[in-house]
């Protein structure tokens, strides 16, 4: 339990932490790598270069500060983020190192201004803090190793079969190199993957949803090659995947994580939605639900740019064919010219709403959705507007944590990115 005193001296921080939140955390960032190179292997160096991983910390302070006194209302944040730590192996020990350079970057950014009252406020906050993290994050490495086919870290896993999907996506099937059982996931889950790539100073994880249904020998990621656009770098462990990781070949993964997935007991239609290679969980979900709930209504919707780099799309139909509560719908940003002589797509342009009116059979439903962040805004408000409940939206964030509710570019070019 925090004092009274602290709690009033957080609270006075908020409008501070407004203004100056990013500044303080990617100083906080700079300063921790600086003393600790090795921390590098563990977090993500494109989220960092990007600002989303500065972005997204400070959100996460910003939420504690203004809720000190009420800390269980950001228990679903800490766990959301407890299962990335967990498959990152984000251990202890880090907290303390964490704690000494976030402490000391309020001081470098704000100067006189973070007075000893403060820094001591806050250094009796983050340790309260830090104490809710350990204690979820230990019990999660618990489940993950003491379950069936579970593990506590890091596995090897071997390239059973690797599989062109589009122009940009592949899928890499995995089994456990050491022939034993793997563990069980619920759909929409994701796994890290831990990698060193020649030349490079440092290990690199990426976390990827697993794309297949549970109860496989082997789990199923699909992968987009992330080229370098408008500036944009390409991404290091997407190419080096899809160019140089072969079948035969080991990958070193962490147990199933993640908290967006898909509820099984609700027996309400669901509406699965997916921009790029968004659809991952959502193949995930689609495969369990025919499979394990074979009455309950599904629609799949899916935005690409066209029909070249459109992934699992015969897949899917297979599906729709074989199960008449499944219906799907494509939209095709900018389809080809073959893509309009096959009639492979049902809108052309952006997902809107009037759209979504006409494809979606009823709104008391499950909506789940992923894609790019601009995507996902652009359709969160949607489904507001629509009069649908926040209790029955699901979403799943790919890299940091986000705020759809943020204002941020115009619609259309929100969802120009729905690739």
């Amino acid at each position: 339990m925090l004092r009274v005193e602290t709690i009033e001296t957080i609270k006075s921080t908020v409008p501070v932490l407004e203004v100056h939140g990013k500044e303080i955390t990617k100083r906080f960032y700079q300063m921790m790598f600086t003393h600790h190179p090795e921390l590098l292997n563990v977090f993500n160096h494109a989220n960092q270069n990007q600002g989303r991983q500065q972005t997204a910390l400070a959100n996460a302070v910003y939420a504690a500060a203004a809720n000190i006194d009420k800390l269980e209302a950001i228990l679903p944040v800490v766990k959301q983020i407890a299962h990335k730590h967990r498959s990152l192996g984000v251990k202890a020990e880090h907290y303390p190192i964490v704690g000494q350079y976030l402490l000391a970057a309020i001081k470098d950014v704000l100067g006189d201004a973070a007075t000893d009252d403060i820094l001591q406020a806050w250094a009796e906050a983050y340790g309260v803090i830090a104490d809710v993290f350990m204690g979820i994050e230990a019990e999660m490495y618990e489940n993950a190793e003491r379950q069936e086919g579970g593990w506590p870290s890091f596995r090897a896993f071997r390239v059973e079969r690797k599989v062109k999907e589009s122009e940009v996506i592949t899928s890499f099937y995995l089994v456990p190199d050491d022939g034993k059982a793997i563990a069980a996931f619920e759909p929409g889950q994701y796994v890290s993957v831990k990698i060193e790539i020649p030349g490079e100073s440092h290990t690199h994880i990426r976390q990827y949803s697993l794309s297949g249904a549970p109860g496989r020998p082997y789990y199923r990621i699909s992968v987009k090659r992330e080229d370098a656009i408008e500036g944009r770098p390409a991404g290091k462990v997407s190419v080096y995947l899809h160019e140089q990781i072969e079948e035969g070949e080991l990958l070193w993964l962490s147990a199933p994580a993640g908290e967006f997935t898909l509820d099984r007991t609700d027996t309400r239609p669901v509406v699965l939605i997916s921009g790029g290679v968004g659809l991952t969980p959502m193949i995930s979900m689609l495969d369990t639900l025919v499979e394990t709930d074979p009455k309950r209504q599904v629609t799949f919707i899916h935005a690409a740019r066209n029909g070249n780099v459109h992934a699992m799309k015969a897949h899917v139909e297979k599906i729709a064919a074989q199960h008449p509560q499944v219906s799907v719908s494509w939209c095709y940003e900018q389809p080809t010219e073959l893509d309009k002589a096959e009639g492979a797509f049902q809108k052309e342009g952006f997902i809107d709403l009037p759209w979504l009116q006409t494809v979606i059979p009823t709104r008391d439903a499950g909506f789940y959705f992923c894609g790019p962040v601009p995507f996902m805004k652009a359709l969160n408000r949607a489904l507001k507007d629509w009069g649908i409940m926040a209790s029955d939206i699901h979403y799943e964030f790919f890299g940091p944590a986000g705020d759809l509710e943020q204002p941020s570019e115009t619609a259309e070019a929100e969802v120009s990115r729905q690739r």
